[in-house]
């Protein structure tokens, strides 16, 4: 499904964004993909993707 729409960036793109390259944020994630970068109206849709993602990323965990 397109999230945005101006841009063409579906919600498959995001995920695999988010999961290459693990942003912290919106803000960082638009650095990646140009998402909400004209109107601003998926900005809502992409950061829901984007907690939901975060949640299944396992995290880096330093060995002692």
């Amino acid at each position: 499904m397109y999230i945005c729409l101006c841009n063409g960036i579906s919600d498959k793109k995001i995920r695999e964004a988010i999961r290459r390259y693990q942003p912290a944020s919106v803000q960082h994630l638009r650095k990646i993909l140009p998402v909400g970068k004209q109107c601003g109206k998926c900005l809502r849709a992409t950061r829901e993707i984007l907690d939901e993602e975060l949640q299944h990323i396992p995290q880096y965990k330093e060995l002692l």
